[in-house]
Formats: C-alpha cells, sequence, structure tokens
C-alpha cells in the first residue's frame, strides 16, 4: 500500500467517525498509538472536519455576535493546531528519509510532503460533503446534475494529487529531490509580533 493510499484510508475512516455525531463538541478518539503516522493523519483529518463544520456554523446569517465571535477563537486555535501538526508531520518525513544523501543534481520541490498532505486531507473532506449533495433527495435534478461534475473533477484532483505525492516521496527516497522545510512563523498568534497586542502591554 503506497503512503497515500493509507493516508486516504485514514482520512476517511476519521471523516466517517465524526459524522457518527456530526457535533463539533465531540471528543476525538484517535484508534492509532501517538507516536505512529497514522496517528497523525487522523488527527490531521479530524482537525480539518472539525473546523470545516465550524467555517459552516459561523455562515449562519442570524448567529449570535457573541457566539460568533466565541467561535471565531475556536477556528483560530484551530487553524494553529492544523498548522502544527502539518509541521510534525514534515518533521516525520525528515526522520524517515534523514539517511538519503541528495544527488548532486537534486532539486528542491515548491512545497514540503505535508503541506500536499495537508491538500490531501481537505480534498477527502470536499468528496464526502460533494457526495451528500449529490445524494440529496430535497434538490433539484440541476443541482444534482451540477454537483456531480463537481465531484467527478474532486476525485481525479485526489487521485492526481496522490499520484503527486507518492512520486514526490519517491524521488525524496531516490535522492532526486531533497526537502527543505520553512516554519510557518505566523505573527499574527504571537503577542511579542502583534502589534495589536504588544503595543497593548
Amino acid at each position: 500500500m503506497s503512503f497515500t493510499e493509507q493516508a486516504n484510508k485514514i482520512f476517511n475512516q476519521a471523516i466517517s467517525d465524526y459524522h457518527l455525531t456530526d457535533n463539533v463538541d465531540t471528543p476525538i478518539k484517535n484508534p492509532y498509538t501517538s507516536d505512529s503516522i497514522e496517528y497523525q493523519l487522523y488527527l490531521k483529518c479530524w482537525i480539518d472536519t472539525v473546523q470545516w463544520h465550524f467555517e459552516d456554523i459561523i455562515r449562519d446569517p442570524n448567529i449570535d455576535p457573541t457566539e460568533a465571535l466565541t467561535l471565531k477563537r475556536r477556528i483560530d486555535r484551530s487553524n494553529q493546531d492544523r498548522t502544527d501538526l502539518v509541521e510534525q508531520i514534515d518533521t516525520y518525513f525528515r526522520q524517515t528519509y534523514s539517511s538519503v544523501t541528495p544527488l548532486p543534481e537534486a532539486r528542491l520541490n515548491t512545497e514540503s510532503p505535508a503541506w500536499a498532505v495537508d491538500r490531501l486531507s481537505i480534498l477527502a473532506l470536499k468528496i464526502y460533503h460533494m457526495q451528500e449533495q449529490v445524494d440529496r433527495t430535497d434538490a433539484t435534478p440541476e443541482h444534482l446534475q451540477r454537483c456531480q461534475a463537481k465531484l467527478d473533477v474532486l476525485k481525479e484532483q485526489q487521485a492526481d494529487l496522490s499520484t503527486a505525492i507518492d512520486q514526490l516521496l519517491e524521488d525524496i527516497e531516490a535522492g532526486r529531490i531533497y526537502m527543505k522545510v520553512y516554519r510557518q512563523m505566523k505573527m499574527y498568534n504571537d503577542p511579542s509580533t502583534n502589534p495589536i497586542l504588544y503595543q497593548k502591554k
């Protein structure tokens, strides 16, 4: 089983587990051991799934402003958790390929493997929810047709991205591409670099 076959299977598992309750406050029950890449992949998609539903809720035009602000804070924390986890997954890849000596002509990729995996997780969510639209019994035929066309494209994107990630990992393992990870260094979450925060001290 390729890395992305494993990842897509775990992503689908996390999405299905979340939708057993379909509640953003449902505690996660990660079935994998905490020191494994499977654990990180499951957690990654769980965070993405909860945030997907946060984004749905906050777009309610009738949401109470106080509740909206509370939810915005939760979305901010979720985004930071997501970013931190992507960097942990990149650490896994760096450790996995740490013994590889890049070839003299080795190239640098435009993004690290984990950020591509991040997009793969989001694609799994898009496919799940677009399939929900295709399966609706209260929608017009036109709506169903549009959603089916979008679903077909999303599945093609998933297949293409999966292939590209597996090829990237093969190239890294063979020394044809070398990994270089830049940390996100988000400034607005840091009270020492966000002027709104440090100017109030």
